[in-house]
């Protein structure tokens, strides 16, 4: 879980320091840009004041889980999650990953996150989904678009995919909070990882 939250989660958040120049400081860019503060100095408090990180997980675990046979080739364990075994555990693994997180803004170690983690009674790896979706080589290259609806904005966080010489766009959902904004959701995990399997099939056949 760690990777494919971490990968996600912290692009969304260093987009910030693009974005926040261009805009005023309480808006949906300046949030981002306050988490990736927040990280770097190590403040969990002020990290969950401008990430939901409750809501993000179980969001994130949800979409994971409802991918089905897509799961089965690109996750080890995904068999098992077919066999809804995934979804007896989506609690035990959106709790993990609240502490997984929480160790990582503390420390700024994925290694102290991992060790952070509680043992699953049923241990699915999901270190290759993240790696397909946001490989090592992969930068962030924009943002691509925001929109506000009301309390709510969304914006559109460009990364590069070397890999499949593309681009993808990784779209987070901001809430208004009064005088702040905070990210509550990634919007479409489900999406990216339906490409990276297109990618990839197409990659092979190739």
């Amino acid at each position: 879980m760690k990777k494919l939250f971490f990968l996600l989660l912290l692009v969304a958040v260093g987009a910030g320091g693009y974005y926040y120049y261009q805009n005023q400081k309480r808006s949906p860019g300046g949030a981002l840009m306050a988490a990736a503060a927040a990280v770097q100095t190590h403040d969990m408090a002020t990290f969950e004041k401008y990430v939901d990180v409750n809501s993000v997980t179980t969001h994130l675990v949800d979409d994971v889980t409802q991918q089905g046979a897509l799961l089965t080739s690109l996750v080890p364990g995904g068999s098992l999650m077919m066999g809804g075994a995934m979804r007896l555990i989506k609690p035990a693994l959106a709790k993990a990953a609240h502490q997984e997180v929480q160790r990582y803004v503390e420390t700024g170690s994925l290694e102290a996150a991992a060790a952070a983690a509680p043992k699953r009674l049923v241990n699915i790896s999901l270190t290759g989904l993240a790696s397909k979706i946001m490989s090592p080589e992969s930068a962030f290259k924009g943002v691509k678009y925001t929109r506000e609806e009301g309390d709510n904005a969304f914006m559109g966080l460009e990364v590069s995919q070397p890999k499949y010489d593309t681009t993808m766009v990784i779209e987070v959902k901001m809430r208004r909070q009064g005088d702040h904004w905070q990210l509550t959701q990634i919007m479409n995990s489900g999406d990216l990882l339906r490409d990276v399997a297109r990618l990839e099939k197409q990659r092979l056949l190739n």
